[in-house]
């Protein structure tokens, strides 16, 4: 229980526990410095020894969420044969396992005060996700229009299949079934091996 990390010095990571649970309770909206306390057992003071405000809190959320997506797209990855394109699904699929698993984690993650905030855990845990995305689109051709387009590219449709399928937006007509990810991810191709 959380209380138990308090009086084993883990406040920070017990703090950071509740606002998750919070946060997969109820929202963006449920969580608050009040509550991530009470429900870790302790003072409404204490998560001022460990973060600058709310705001604080929320990008150590943040970058346990990044932690969180980066496992997911490794193990997926992990999971599939070693071709360019299974490793492609792999991480596809990590990346949507993520976006219905933890729903509210993957919307702070992309919501605009994670943007542009300067706190060094969460660019770091952030970097770590893109990186997962970066080295598996080198393991096909780049594209001439320039670096980092195939990674836009990916990201783009695996993100917005993500939130269409928050809003089941991914039936071409109302009784059909829904249109698989891999139909729609961009057609890249292998890098020939030496």
């Amino acid at each position: 229980m959380a209380e138990n990390s308090h009086h084993h010095g883990d406040l920070r990571n017990a703090l950071i526990d509740s606002a998750l649970a919070l946060l997969t309770e109820g929202g963006r909206e449920s969580l608050t410095l009040r509550r991530a306390a009470a429900r870790a057992g302790v003072s409404h003071a204490a998560p001022a020894h460990h973060f600058d405000g709310l705001e604080g809190l929320l990008h150590a959320v943040a970058a346990r969420g990044f932690q969180v997506f980066s496992d997911l797209m490794r193990q997926e990855r992990a999971a599939r044969p070693a071709d360019a394109q299974n490793q492609l699904l792999g991480i596809t699929n990590g990346y949507l396992r993520f976006a219905a698993e933890h729903e509210a984690l993957f919307n702070l993650i992309f919501s605009e005060p994670m943007k542009n905030s300067g706190d060094a855990d969460l660019i770091a845990a952030s970097n770590e996700a893109f990186q997962i995305l970066s080295e598996t689109c080198a393991l096909f051709e780049p594209d001439p229009a320039g670096p980092f387009v195939n990674e836009i590219r990916v990201w783009s449709t695996v993100h917005g299949y993500a939130i269409l399928r928050q809003f089941d937006r991914l039936r071409a007509t109302p009784d059909s079934a829904v249109v698989p990810v891999d139909l729609v991810l961009p057609r890249l191709v292998p890098r020939q091996r030496d």
